[in-house]
């Protein structure tokens, strides 16, 4: 059993003790702490069995009983509080990105150094169903030397300008599982960057400085190139598929829906719309995500997501910014 601290009690925080709460055995929460803590979530985190419950984060990080801490609070934070937990020798899961500057993420790769502890990011889409079987086909060598990879991730609302403002932008908030994603199917790092952007959903997010629709290409550094579309609105769905061509055949993914039924009829055929909400399309592979670090910690396994996987993305989501501002397209190598 693993006794855990969970730091931030947003709408992530909350998703991970409901799953370690309901999928998790060998977890127990301990302590919720967060700054903003209110007499409802208290209230609710008692009733989900959690002992401790404070606004003080260094509660869990100095409590000798607390092996792991989850860190899902505000990006501005994650590094820090990283580094801290190291220092107090816990096992870290931290939330994406870890940061939004490469030299703090570098702070914690350096406390890491010569401690046997575990760090694992949240890239939970590695964990999904659909994109873990895409994946191992790949690994497999089903579909031989990857040569295009499609991804389309499109959310069915936009957020709002204010949270665009502190976000990071789309590349760093939203795309960033995507540069994940063509990591973890093409089996290797990136090599340049080049995108088109355009403020098509909500002219307030361009006002706030960022855009709401993109496509980006990536060359690989095993030569697969990849395409990958984005759009903060998607009316019909949270929009999640990928495919994979390569020199011995293709995979692909579908998403998920409440079923698989399809209606014909004098008046057409017609199927179920893609679910709605990243929780209801995720929440199996938020929960698998914290299993596999839990093992990790109990059985002194690598993470399956290191903190090296946390850093790629995040330069990816520099490249990105750097070729939407210079209309060019950007070698890794000049943001790294």
């Amino acid at each position: 059993m693993v006794t855990v601290g969970i730091i931030g009690a947003g709408r992530i925080g909350k998703v991970h003790i409901e799953s370690i709460t309901n999928y998790v055995p060998n977890a127990r929460i301990k302590a919720l702490a967060d700054p903003f803590m209110s007499e409802d979530t208290a209230k609710w985190a008692k009733e989900h069995g959690i002992e401790v419950v404070t606004k003080d984060h260094k509660e869990i990080i100095n409590d000798p009983e607390i092996q792991a801490v989850l860190i899902c609070s505000s990006t501005d934070t994650h590094a820090p509080i990283s580094i801290e937990a190291i220092n107090a020798g816990k096992h870290v899961f931290c939330e994406k990105p870890i940061d939004h500057d490469v030299d703090k993420i570098h702070q914690v790769i350096d406390a890491l150094k010569g401690k046997n502890l575990k760090y694992q990011v949240g890239f939970n889409r590695r964990f999904d169903h659909n994109f873990k079987a895409l994946h191992d086909a790949v690994a497999a060598g089903k579909v031989g030397d990857p040569q295009i990879i499609k991804i389309t991730s499109r959310d069915p609302e936009p957020p709002s300008p204010a949270y665009v403002a502190v976000s990071g932008g789309m590349f760093m908030d939203m795309t960033i599982h995507d540069f994940d994603m063509a990591r973890f199917l093409a089996g290797c790092d990136a090599e340049e960057i080049y995108v088109q952007s355009a403020v098509l959903v909500d002219p307030e997010i361009g006002k706030a400085g960022d855009v709401d629709t993109a496509v980006i290409t990536i060359k690989m550094k095993n030569g697969a190139m990849v395409v990958i579309d984005n759009c903060r609105k998607s009316v019909y769905g949270y929009d999640q598929r990928a495919e994979v061509f390569g020199s011995k055949g293709m995979v692909a993914n579908a998403n998920d829906s409440q079923s698989n039924v399809i209606l014909s009829n004098a008046e057409g055929v017609t199927g179920e719309k893609p679910l709605f909400f990243f929780l209801e399309r995720y929440m199996q592979a938020y929960a698998d995500e914290i299993k596999s670090f839990i093992d990790a910690v109990e059985n002194d396994k690598e993470t399956v997501v290191n903190i090296d996987d946390g850093l790629k993305p995040v330069l990816m989501a520099m490249a990105a910014n750097l070729s939407v501002k210079e209309h060019r397209p950007v070698k890794l190598s000049e943001v790294e």
